[in-house]
């Protein structure tokens, strides 16, 4: 995942697109009565196919996870789930592996935009500071309380209330999607509709991806004391996902710790996040991805020491889960 001049391109093209990245009606998109192709296909582009009912602008789509260790808001409530990772988001690439960001600025929720402008660069958009009410506030008027109860135990946010984070997700990302644009809801649009509808997405998605239970089935499980490699993380999660995931990591640098002094292995050491790459068969929404490998653009598939028994799966502070 990567901003390159690609980027650059589509800010240009598509600008700082406010409700519509094709400037399509919001008329006859019946997506059952249309054929769903599968993403970066040669059948996936805007003039040739409807890009409400095939994703054709962030055709390859990664659903994101974290390994956190703690939140900062246990006193208020803001906890873990035990035994499990946490969603971080659902995101489109470009079909080349570089993306772009916040592309409606009329559907901007993020309190503290990260990157501050559309490209990540000085020359991009500003994207102001979202100052109204938390996107946590649009479900529950749509009959969604148990999403959002679901959200706020599996959705959470390191550092800041979950409804911030949830706003920078949809912000940033969703809004960068063909099939979340707004006319394709039709002219029966219900305003936040489509926020619920990404959630609900985000939450599909990750429901199919059983992180914790893939490690644990190979006897990888958070210790403070026992070391992994990365090569038995791949194994683990490329047999239960069926293709190769992004794993990150953080903390300190192999060659900066003891064990790795005089090494060449500059990979951090503290397990930290997944990436699950797709491409989709028609809208994002029908959760009917075929799961593609990390590397499928010649790119980096961990920033994790490669040495063996390098990396920490940290257990969860006292009080951080539940």
């Amino acid at each position: 995942m990567q901003l390159t001049a690609l980027t650059l391109l589509s800010s240009v093209l598509f600008g700082v697109s406010h409700g519509s990245l094709y400037g399509e009606s919001n008329l006859n998109h019946t997506c059952q009565l249309q054929t769903p192709y599968l993403s970066c296909s040669k059948e996936t582009f805007p003039n040739t196919t409807d890009s409400c009912c095939t994703e054709t602008f962030g055709g390859l789509v990664l659903s994101t996870q974290f390994w956190d260790t703690y939140t900062g808001l246990e006193s208020q409530g803001q906890v873990l789930p035990k035994n499990t990772w946490t969603l971080h988001g659902l995101w489109p690439d470009f079909c080349n592996g570089s993306f772009t960001q916040y592309c409606d600025l009329n559907r901007q929720y993020d309190p503290v935009p990260s990157p501050n402008t559309t490209t990540g660069t000085s020359s991009g958009t500003p994207v102001p500071p979202y100052k109204g009410p938390s996107i946590s506030s649009f479900l529950a008027p749509l009959g969604k309380l148990d999403l959002l109860a679901y959200m706020n135990k599996y959705w959470i946010s390191q550092g800041s209330p979950n409804g911030d984070f949830w706003g920078h997700e949809f912000s940033k990302h969703a809004t960068c999607f063909s099939s979340f644009d707004l006319p394709c809801y039709g002219p029966s649009y219900t305003n936040h509709s489509d926020v619920v509808d990404f959630f609900q997405t985000a939450v599909q998605y990750y429901a199919n991806l059983p992180t914790y239970g893939w490690l644990s089935a190979a006897g990888i499980r958070p210790s403070n004391t026992t070391r992994v490699s990365l090569t038995d993380l791949q194994s683990a999660l490329t047999k239960g996902f069926g293709a190769l995931p992004y794993i990150g990591c953080s903390g300190f640098r192999y060659n900066t710790t003891e064990a790795g002094k005089g090494s060449l292995d500059n990979g951090f050491t503290q397990l930290s996040e997944v990436w699950y790459y797709y491409h989709v068969y028609g809208r994002v929404q029908r959760s009917q991805g075929l799961p593609v490998n990390a590397s499928i653009n010649g790119g980096s598939v961990s920033s994790c020491a490669k040495a063996s028994g390098a990396l920490m799966y940290p257990l969860r502070g006292v009080g951080s889960d539940a």
